[in-house]
């Protein structure tokens, strides 16, 4: 008979698997008394669930696409042990990979895990690469293409969302009310500096005609009238002005 290449033979005779596998090429076969079995031995891919808990005890879910083969040199005691291919994923595969899951997601908590997916699956795939090996059964590659966790950890996560946004908006509004504290400080000072400023030149020799100009300047922007009558009083040495209005004493 003929094996063809990506396939393993195994050999039985009178119900009694022969030793050695028949490789792709020509073998004989004794006619009425005996059976091969053929495996593909190419690259088979299954997707497999796992569930473990984490080191701080929070449940985690996965699934994991698991792309192996079988080694053809161990065709044989796969035969004798698992039987089909259906078997060896049941009976091997998902069982160790379910083992594997949870010795990787048991050494870091459920936040690690999902923040540092690589190195989960790094440990993943090193646990069960050793554990298939022993089963001739050959890890080629692994992807995680689904990792959850429990309603409570997510409830977790969120509340805590909400918290560091309250958190945020604390220090925006402190910082906020710093710099308006700082700005009126700052004008305060402004208005200080004025006066101070305002008071030296009115000490000055002068000073009188700056006030007026500011007595003016002050009946301008207070919305009124000019005055009838102004007169200006003050001494040479600057003395202040006053002001009369006319129509006051009409009243």
């Amino acid at each position: 008979m003929i094996i063809n290449p990506g396939q393993a033979g195994v050999l039985s005779i009178l119900g009694k698997a022969q030793d050695g596998p028949l490789l792709e090429g020509i073998h004989f076969k004794p006619p009425l008394v005996s059976q091969v079995d053929i495996y593909d031995v190419t690259v088979q891919k299954f997707e497999v669930p796992a569930q473990s808990s984490t080191k701080d005890l929070q449940e985690l879910t996965a699934s994991f696409a698991i792309n192996f083969r079988l080694d053809p040199m161990n065709v044989v005691n796969i035969r004798r042990e698992q039987g089909t291919l259906q078997n060896v994923v049941s009976k091997i595969i998902a069982p160790q990979t379910q083992e594997s899951f949870k010795i990787a997601a048991a050494i870091r908590t459920v936040e690690e895990s999902i923040t540092k997916r690589s190195e989960l699956k790094n440990d993943f795939d090193r646990a069960l690469t050793e554990r298939l090996d022993r089963y001739g059964i050959l890890v080629l590659d692994t992807s995680v293409v689904d990792l959850t966790f429990s309603p409570e950890f997510a409830r977790a996560v969120e509340d805590k969302q909400i918290a560091e946004q309250r958190a945020q908006r604390a220090i925006y509004i402190a910082r906020e009310a710093e710099q308006q504290a700082q700005a009126d400080i700052n004008r305060a000072k402004g208005r200080a500096e004025a006066q101070r400023l305002l008071a030296e030149t009115l000490k000055a020799q002068g000073g009188g005609l700056v006030l007026q100009k500011e007595a003016i300047e002050a009946w301008r922007n207070g919305g009124s009238q000019m005055p009838k009558v102004l007169v200006m009083g003050g001494d040479s040495k600057g003395g202040l002005p006053l002001l009369f209005n006319m129509n006051d004493f009409q009243e």
